[in-house]
């Protein structure tokens, strides 16, 4: 098993809008989850030491739809250049949650050390990769894929 999970996306918009996307609560709406999932709420604590709390919720047609809520508490802000966080499942309130009180198999990671890399290409272009540092064990094909729809999103925003 890969520990890791990778993907990177260019960006049609300067480095400081694209940063945007992850601080920004009406921008991280329209992004996080993967296809047919959306987010009705984000909200955003950006500082070293802060937490955020996103929201997903799956259609109807995904096991009869709900919310899953996620925390990121970040480690690492480096403007424009870096984001590190843990990312964490957690109930409506933020408080970090056990994945199989969730409903998650039990190989899937508590912890996910998530980090965020920008490049400024020039003309308008960026570049960002996000790397997830976690084993999601039976899980990773779809963490992976679900990594990939949302970073496809977010691209989207710029089109």
């Amino acid at each position: 098993m890969n520990p890791k999970i990778e993907v990177t996306r260019v960006f049609s918009a300067p480095v400081e809008l694209v940063w945007k996307t992850w601080t920004e609560p009406a921008l991280v709406m329209r992004w996080w989850g993967p296809d047919h999932f959306t987010c009705p709420s984000a909200i955003i604590d950006f500082r070293v030491g802060a937490t955020s709390i996103v929201c997903m919720r799956a259609p109807e047609s995904f096991r009869g739809g709900g919310d899953t809520f996620s925390i990121w508490t970040y480690k690492k802000i480096v403007p424009h250049e870096m984001i590190e966080f843990v990312m964490n499942l957690a109930d409506k309130d933020g408080n970090k949650a056990n994945p199989t009180d969730l409903g998650m198999p039990p190989d899937f990671p508590v912890d996910i050390r998530t980090v965020v890399a920008f490049k400024d290409l020039g003309n308008s272009k960026t570049e960002m990769t996000v790397t997830e540092y976690a084993d999601y064990g039976q899980m990773s094909h779809f963490a992976q894929l679900g990594l990939e729809q949302s970073l496809d999103k977010m691209v989207a925003i710029f089109d």
